[in-house]
């Protein structure tokens, strides 16, 4: 079996794995999510102090634990982070694994992308309940909504705003699977296939879901990440 590291995306944190995380050990998988820095319980810096190369150093100390290479997953702006993260430890990772994530090329941002993506997804903590719930957790229960938005925090700008640096010799050695969301309303799946078509990958798996399938539909995420380890 082998070891999972996933990487949560804006405003979010390790919690949101937390559905995930026990159903993959229970296939027997080893499992790592960090708390990108700013977020969850990693809250060192001050959100406008936190930078990407702070993200990747996060990342990077992960990686430098495992005595395999990984399964590198991100989520939404966790696509960013971990394309930037294997063109610097190629050797350490497996597969990247993409769930309706930004698969950005080289020398784009996160903002660019999502300008050209069409209008970016809305403020958590500028937009009511039923506007936060419909965009970002369409097809989860209230209660797993109510839950999530209690622990959602301020993005730090700068990591969005970096463009990221890759090349074929590094990164592009490491095999790529993207899973698209087709309910998703942060990222139009329109988009994700825009980007999937523009950065080809091994291998497109579909999810009815909205953009947060690791609450509305754990298992059947879990089960297409055991079909990526095993193939």
């Amino acid at each position: 079996m082998g070891t999972f590291v996933l990487i949560h995306g804006a405003w979010h944190g390790r919690w949101c794995w937390q559905k995930v995380i026990p159903l993959l050990e229970k296939a027997g998988h080893k499992v790592v999510a960090p708390d990108l820095p700013g977020h969850g319980e990693n809250r060192v810096k001050a959100t406008e102090e936190v930078t990407l190369q702070d993200y990747l150093n996060c990342v990077f100390g992960v990686l430098d634990k495992q005595l395999e290479p990984v399964i590198l997953v991100g989520h939404s702006m966790g696509g960013m982070i971990i394309s930037q993260v294997a063109e610097y430890k190629t050797n350490k990772i497996k597969k990247l694994v993409y769930l309706c994530a930004f698969l950005l090329k080289d020398g784009e941002s996160l903002v660019e992308s999502m300008l050209q993506g069409g209008a970016p997804p809305p403020n958590p903590f500028n937009v009511t309940d039923a506007a936060l719930k419909e965009c970002f957790y369409g097809d989860c229960s209230d209660a797993d909504f109510r839950w999530a938005k209690t622990r959602l925090v301020p993005q730090p700008k700068a990591p969005v705003t970096t463009p990221i640096h890759i090349t074929d010799k590094n990164y592009g050695r490491v095999p790529r699977v993207y899973i698209t969301c087709l309910l998703d309303q942060v990222i139009n799946p329109a988009y994700q296939k825009q980007m999937y078509t523009a950065m080809p990958c091994q291998r497109v798996i579909s999810m009815n879901t909205s953009h947060s399938p690791f609450l509305s539909a754990p298992e059947e995420l879990v089960k297409n990440l055991v079909s990526i380890a095993t193939t």
